[in-house]
């Protein structure tokens, strides 16, 4: 685990967290630790959002009475920025034209895809052909079957703008998917990695609907300037808020795509990275 030294004078005023292989640890819980770093960081006057390729609905039920509500949420990559309560503060759909330009490009990749609307009810996701079987997706439609609905063909489904279109399957499918999307005109195409359980993601978005441009959004209506925010990330999809944020802070466990690239490195998510990094380089630094 490596620490810079370089903190001295910098006062971050906005820290923004990512939740899955982050915030949260292998097993899918917000550490003590983790929690009592935030509350430390929020009554030091420190604002927090935590910034996820998760939809609302489900990363609001990962910290529903374990954050308090001045919590914000930027979800689904950057598309949908919402509080604890539930009040809108942006959002940015993508075109549904687009999103049949995307169905049609990645015909052969139909059995891994799915789109998503932002809708807190059935047809949250909606889906094709999806097996719900896989391993890597029993326990989501076990959990979330409630918000899934079913259109065939697919592009039925877009009666009116999607928050995304979604890909998921094993990596080496995942990256065929991703370079079949390369060149696509006005979207944006964000992919997430977990190589040891051979499970990947590809979401495609507006294009205004990036971590990076959303955090950039964020500290725009707070009047904080980027060399006072900390950003904490573990994936590919943490990239461009990493390259944003003035202090970004890789977790031990990140994918090596971030790694070696000079920024900050913390703990793993099971060694309560977070709560170091916030330590360490917020409140530590600040005294």
């Amino acid at each position: 685990m490596a620490f810079s030294r370089d903190m001295a004078g910098i006062d971050v005023r906005l820290i923004a967290i990512d939740i899955d292989g982050t915030l949260l640890d292998s097993r899918g819980r917000v550490s003590d630790d983790n929690v009592a770093a935030v509350l430390a960081a929020l009554e030091a006057g420190v604002h927090v959002v935590l910034i996820t390729g998760r939809s609302y609905p489900f990363a609001r039920a990962v910290v529903q009475g374990v954050l308090p509500e001045t919590v914000s949420l930027i979800v689904s990559n950057g598309a949908i920025e919402r509080t604890l309560g539930g009040h809108t503060l942006a959002s940015r759909l993508l075109a549904r034209d687009a999103a049949r330009r995307i169905l049609e490009q990645t015909r052969a990749f139909r059995h891994h895809s799915a789109i998503l609307f932002d809708r807190e009810t059935e047809g949250h996701v909606v889906a094709e052909s999806l097996d719900w079987d896989h391993p890597h997706r029993r326990r989501y439609w076990e959990r979330h079957r409630h918000f899934i609905g079913h259109a065939a063909p697919l592009e039925a489904a877009l009666t009116e703008d999607p928050i995304q279109v979604m890909f998921n399957g094993d990596v080496e499918t995942m990256r065929a998917v991703f370079a079949s999307l390369d060149g696509l005109q006005e979207v944006f195409v964000c992919r997430t990695e977990y190589e040891r359980n051979d499970f990947s993601l590809v979401d495609v978005l507006a294009p205004t609907a990036t971590k990076g441009r959303a955090l950039a959004w964020r500290a725009a209506e707070l009047g904080i300037e980027p060399a006072r925010i900390m950003a904490i990330g573990d994936n590919f999809n943490d990239l461009e808020m990493l390259e944003f944020a003035g202090v970004p802070v890789v977790m031990g466990n990140a994918v090596e795509g971030l790694r070696g690239r000079g920024w900050r490195e913390t703990a793993t998510h099971d060694e309560a990275g977070v709560a170091k990094a916030i330590r360490r380089f917020v409140l530590d630094a600040a005294r």
